[in-house]
């Protein structure tokens, strides 16, 4: 592994000439106070826990770690502000520059920045930053200590890219590009504290709109003879932005998203204005030797294009926020995203989220929060803060079709209050408002996962039916495992049997479902992970586990008739 890892430029939508990238070797100690000595180096972005990362060790509650390295500026930074970049930091950490406390964070998932100016010198800086990961009540994913079947290593520290930039002292802070595709225009608003910014749009190099934008007031832009993104036709618009003497790059995606009758009066999901079936996979973003982090952007535009190539067209991004970059090769490639919220709460009972998937009739009223983990009340602002957080993070991403607050019961609470809030921050999506069970009866969807019995569409109740966990059925593959235990919904020992099977199921269950309503499927799942050897690809994406043809015969099929 290079000693530069994850180089390419993080935030693909707001993009400036002025970068540094801080990945790669730090030193790195675990110690309750600041440490005189550290204990080696660590390979960042790479969590401890991960093999890349050079360390192999956990980051156990009440334990602190730290991280230090020295920097020089470039010599296009002298003038203006200096933005100290965190991509992401599991869990709570406080951050020195030249030791200057520059400021802190809590939340394992979601970038944050320092203004360092103050701070610097002209040479030889030293950042330091300590971490701490105990989690509690806070969001954690799939992540646990005790790993095992559906849960896995827990993993801490940095873990998406640590980099710097220079900006005037007025500046784009935020970019909203919200495209209105039946009004054939792009909504701008260009974030900053004063002045007017200048936008161009251009489509294939050439300008095709511009316009004079206050700054924080949203603009329509007209667009001529506007080309939809679809996952079949992924067209970006490419977006340039100068306020006084700041320029930044980005794009945008003429598409839209809502629900709606098709010719037969069925509830479906609609892409531009027409129904269209989401063919999904459950994708959960681990690596073997980098867990959350991607190893490189290869890896991620390996998985993208390799579930494109078999025929899907959407990944449901399963309990985890990605890096900006992976949701950018979604954009440019053409696959739609299922957004799902980062769970929390105490630790779940498995009367709540266990027992529906066998006694699916099982509908607890989530409004009873302790009975869902959800008793504390600042545990619950937390996620709702950082919901709307994630929202504004994500905004832009033009792939990104529906958001899932809420997954099987893990930490869910007034699921039906928070689909409502969503569609209040961002009515340019759909929202599967309780993913699997617990239905509240709110959102765009009737939600459904099926592993353990035979799927039958149930009565329509005015959702658009999705079937949003399904399959699962697992092949060990020798070579390519990641320990002893193995863990799947339906097992088998050969690709021609697993073959057989899946085939069997799509023909008797699935492609008859769909003329009854069914508008959307997600088969867990893209790649095995730990113990989990359920995915069309093995953990370390070496092999497919059957073949490209069989697969594509299957998805081909999942489209509406």
């Amino acid at each position: 592994m290079s000693d530069n890892p994850l180089p390419e430029y993080p935030r693909p939508q707001l993009v400036r000439d002025s970068y540094l990238n801080l990945n790669g070797r730090w030193q790195y100690a675990f110690s309750d106070d600041a440490p005189d000595n550290y204990q080696g180096e660590i390979l960042v972005p790479y969590s401890p826990e991960a093999p890349l990362s050079g360390v192999n060790r956990q980051l156990l509650p009440g334990e602190t770690l730290w991280y230090r390295r020295s920097f020089d500026l470039p010599d296009g930074f002298a003038d203006g502000r200096v933005l100290l970049h965190f991509g992401a930091v599991d869990q709570t950490c406080r951050v020195w520059v030249n030791d200057v406390e520059v400021g802190g964070h809590t939340g394992g998932y979601l970038p944050f920045h320092f203004d360092v100016t103050d701070a610097l010198r002209p040479t030889g800086n030293v950042v330091v930053v300590s971490v701490q990961d105990d989690t509690g009540d806070g969001s954690r994913g799939k992540q646990r200590l005790r790993r095992g079947g559906i849960w896995y290593t827990a993993q801490s520290g940095i873990w998406q890219t640590v980099w710097a930039e220079r900006v005037p002292d007025v500046h784009v802070e935020r970019l909203t590009l919200t495209p209105l595709l039946d009004d054939s225009c792009v909504e701008v608003t260009v974030h900053a504290s004063e002045g007017e910014a200048q936008v161009e749009i251009s489509a294939g190099g050439s300008l095709v709109a511009h316009a004079t934008v206050p700054a924080s007031q949203p603009v329509r832009i007209p667009l001529p003879e506007v080309r939809a993104w679809t996952p079949e036709d992924p067209f970006l618009y490419d977006v340039t932005v100068s306020l006084g003497t700041d320029h930044v790059r980005g794009y945008v995606g003429m598409r839209s998203f809502s629900v709606g009758p098709d010719a037969d009066g069925v509830p479906r999901l609609l892409l531009n204005g027409r129904p269209y079936f989401h063919a999904g996979v459950l994708d959960q973003g681990y690596w073997p030797d980098s867990l959350y982090t991607p190893p490189d952007d290869a890896a991620m535009v390996h998985d993208i294009a390799t579930m494109k190539r078999l025929g899907f067209t959407m990944l449901r991004k399963h309990i985890k926020i990605e890096p900006l970059r992976w949701y950018h090769h979604c954009d440019r490639l053409g696959m739609l995203v299922w957004q799902d919220m980062v769970n929390g709460g105490a630790p779940y009972r498995p009367s709540v989220i266990t027992t529906p998937a066998v006694l699916p009739a099982l509908r607890l009223d989530d409004r009873r929060h302790r009975r869902f983990g959800r008793a504390d009340a600042a545990g619950r602002a937390a996620f709702e803060a950082e919901l709307r957080a994630t929202v504004e993070h994500l905004r832009n991403v033009v792939s990104l079709a529906v958001w899932v607050p809420f997954n099987e019961g893990w930490g869910q609470f007034d699921a039906a209050r928070i689909a409502a809030e969503l569609v209040e921050l961002d009515p340019t999506r759909t929202i599967d408002h309780a993913s699997g069970w617990h239905d509240q009866r709110a959102g765009d969807m009737q939600s459904l996962h099926v592993y353990f019995r035979r799927f039958r569409p149930p009565r329509p109740d005015g959702r658009v039916l999705i079937l949003s966990e399904y399959g699962g059925y697992s092949l060990p593959v020798e070579g390519h495992l990641w320990g002893d235990k193995q863990f799947g919904y339906r097992r088998y020992r050969t690709a021609e049997a697993l073959g057989e099977a899946l085939v069997r199921l799509h023909e008797e269950q699935i492609i008859p479902a769909i003329a009854r309503g069914l508008s959307a499927t997600v088969y867990t799942q893209l790649s095995d992970v730990e113990d989990e050897i359920n995915g069309l690809l093995t953990y370390d994406r070496a092999v497919l586990k059957l073949p490209a043809e069989l697969l594509r015969s299957i998805t081909e099929r999942l489209r509406l008739p």
